[in-house]
């Protein structure tokens, strides 16, 4: 893990990332299909933690807006994965609004999870996150800590950025991450998350 609670697979992509989007901002498609690729990932593991099945469709809307904006973005490698997960967040949202449903709650399904052992760490709990399965079992959470850990694991963002993306105060998105992680990890059968810091997952100062 990285530091404030990033992956490092996410991080160590940032410099590359940015420097694909300065290039597609000066109409570089190539460089354009280098930032998806980096991007889409994480975004679809976010998009399925909040409509389900429909992140493809939903991903595709939002990839339809940051193309079209793209020039009016400016940032580094990470504000860009911050401003296409608002993007997506707000394509999701409408999603669900147009469906006059809330964000379904799956059924846990520990019998397919990939469990981790019982002498498992806290990291390992967060990196079977990315996992469809666990994805799901992030959908049971409640609403604010689901979109906090997909947001600080899935996606990668550091605690102000995502605070960012959820129009909330940065140590209000940190609790919940630090909730959901917490309750996963007791599912997950791992229990050094329990004695964990909440600010462990964000900046140490805010």
């Amino acid at each position: 893990m990285g530091r404030g609670g990033e992956p490092r697979r996410v991080q160590a992509y940032d410099g590359e990332l940015g420097a694909a989007v300065a290039r597609a901002q000066e109409g570089d498609e190539a460089a354009f299909a280098v930032a998806y690729r980096l991007v889409q990932p994480g975004l679809l593991g976010y998009l399925r933690g909040i409509v389900g099945d429909d992140a493809e469709d939903v991903a595709s809307d939002a990839w339809l807006e940051i193309a079209r904006d793209l020039g009016r973005f400016k940032g580094d490698g990470a504000g860009f994965r911050g401003w296409t997960a608002t993007i997506g967040r707000h394509r999701a949202l409408d999603h669900l609004r147009r469906l006059k449903v809330r964000p379904r709650s799956a059924a846990l399904e520990q019998d397919v999870l990939d469990l981790p052992g019982p002498h498992s760490t806290h990291d390992q709990a967060l990196e079977s996150i990315s996992t469809d399965h666990a994805l799901e079992l992030v959908r049971g959470l409640p609403r604010d800590q689901a979109e906090a850990v997909l947001l600080r694991v899935v996606v990668g963002l550091d605690g102000p950025s995502a605070a960012r993306v959820l129009g909330k105060r940065p140590g209000a998105v940190r609790t919940a991450a630090y909730r959901g992680l917490k309750r996963l990890a007791q599912q997950l059968g791992v229990e050094s998350v329990t004695d964990d810091d909440p600010r462990t997952l964000g900046e140490s100062k805010q």
